[in-house]
């Protein structure tokens, strides 16, 4: 058996660069999307190079996390010269991705969304391959699974509502029966059809407390929005904002619950090679920063005109003592594989009887096929919160019951534990953190927005805005050709 991978790393800012090999044409993906030499996106400094301090750009990015790439493509679009420093050895911060014997592996791997508008607005992820989980979610309650939430539009939970309500009265499930599930389905209808100004002026209050006030049954916020909600803000007390955990199921009944194909990894190295060559430069460590200037550990001074700290929220504080530091969600991701799939379909699985740590696990190799050699099941469940001692052995006790399969075969890949996986999101929440700091200088990420792919990279526009008004250019969505002309 080969060793097991078990990781317990600190708030992490990166991770080892991986190369992704071309899938073949069977899975639909263009090899365009997949990951590139670093050379052709990235420089890589060594220990014995120091660069002079006449070094230039209009702009320095601290951190090649989302946020900062995100900030990149605009001001590089608007014609702004950017350097982009990451001290970890590829880009991507949180969103990496480790390889073991052809298994592609999350280190948090945070639930997409396709309603997410800044995977369709930030120039760089004109390819994002994204594959979806199937409609709405399963969820395991008195030994069988049930479908619930699969709203595919706010017009088809309507439909679905309508359906159910006429349906022939039965058994009810845990849910709830066909009343119970018509008013989930209208529910959520109306959350999708709701606009975003209305929603962030709601009344705020920890979404654990707020749920008894939405006209839902107790069995059908138990057996299914609060599990999802745990989910889906890896927050499972639900002390998240309303107006965030709202937002949430927003995005959740507007779209389809998704992964990024190869690993979430795939997000961060798309936008880091879609940039001119040379933008990233990684193992640079920066020490201290000014309005004008950054100082490096190894590399010597590099000048600007403004500097835009990316990196995660400890790491900034760093830098600029006094910045808020919010709390965090732990959260640990184990990975298995098993002789044979123990479910057929690319579904997220709940856990409404709470049976044990795990709070939600799918078939990854069902989902993404990508992400396991060829005839592999890769089997990824999340622990939310601080896992117990014998973590491995409660979550394999409990996927056998989830699964209604037997575990003694299954061998463990990977445990990620990750302390400081999501910043927490407690009401009272600014949706909108100040991403000026003064003239010259900016910080970005998802601890200034929302604690999503959404957030971070949404984030980094509105920074980037900020940057562009200041230097008095005027922002500019550029395509991804016209920024390669440019390079």
């Amino acid at each position: 058996m080969r060793p097991v991978c078990l990781d317990v790393h600190p708030p992490a800012r990166g991770a080892t660069p991986r190369n992704i090999p071309t899938l073949s044409p069977n899975y639909g993906i263009p090899s365009a999307s997949w990951g590139h030499e670093a050379s052709t996106y990235r420089a890589h400094l060594g220990e014995d190079h120091v660069l002079s301090t006449a070094h230039h750009a209009d702009v320095l990015i601290v951190g090649a996390g989302l946020a900062g790439l995100s900030a990149a493509h605009r001001l590089t679009g608007a014609g702004v010269t950017v350097s982009v420093l990451e001290a970890a050895p590829g880009v991507g911060g949180r969103m990496s991705t480790q390889q073991i014997d052809g298994f592609r592996l999350d280190r948090i791997g945070q639930l997409l969304s396709t309603s997410y508008p800044e995977l369709t607005r930030t120039p760089g992820l004109e390819e994002l391959p994204l594959r979806p989980f199937s409609p709405g979610v399963l969820v395991h309650s008195e030994g069988r699974h049930h479908r619930a939430g699969a709203t595919g539009s706010a017009r088809g939970a309507l439909a679905a509502a309508r359906a159910r309500a006429s349906a022939p009265r039965g058994t009810p499930t845990p849910l709830g029966g066909a009343l119970d599930q018509a008013r989930l389905g209208k529910a959520l209808a109306k959350l999708a059809a709701t606009p975003l100004a209305r929603i962030t002026a709601r009344p705020e209050l920890p979404i654990g407390e707020a749920l008894s006030s939405r006209g839902l049954p107790a069995r059908t916020l138990d057996g299914f929005v609060r599990p999802l909600l745990s989910a889906l803000l890896c927050d499972p007390g639900l002390t998240t904002s309303s107006r965030c955990a709202d937002l949430a199921l927003r995005g959740f009944a507007r779209g389809r619950l998704c992964v990024p194909a190869g690993g979430a990894a795939t997000l961060p190295e798309l936008l880091a090679a879609a940039l001119p060559p040379g933008t990233v430069r990684t193992d640079v460590k920066v020490t201290s920063v000014a309005t004008t200037s950054v100082t490096t550990a190894e590399h010597g001074v590099f000048g600007c005109r403004s500097v835009l700290l990316a990196t995660d929220a400890p790491a900034a504080a760093e830098l600029l003592p006094g910045l808020r530091v919010p709390g965090f969600h732990p959260l640990t991701v184990l990975h298995h594989t098993a002789p044979h799939s123990p479910l057929a379909d690319p579904a997220l699985l709940l856990d409404a009887d709470r049976s044990g740590p795990v709070a939600y696990t799918s078939v990854m190799s069902e989902v993404d096929p990508s992400r396991a050699p060829h005839g592999r099941t890769l089997i990824t469940s999340a622990v939310l919160g601080a896992p117990p001692d014998d973590v491995e052995r409660a979550v394999r006790r409990q996927l056998a019951s989830l699964y209604a399969t037997s575990t003694a075969d299954w061998e463990l890949l990977a445990l990620h534990h990750t302390p400081q996986a999501v910043p927490s999101m407690p009401a009272p929440h600014d949706l909108r953190r100040p991403v000026r700091l003064l003239a010259g200088l900016y910080v970005c990420g998802d601890h200034r927005d929302t604690s999503t792919v959404q957030g971070a990279l949404y984030s980094g526009r509105r920074a980037a805005h900020a940057i562009l008004a200041d230097l008095g250019v005027r922002p500019w969505q550029a395509t991804a050709e016209v920024i390669h002309r440019a390079a």
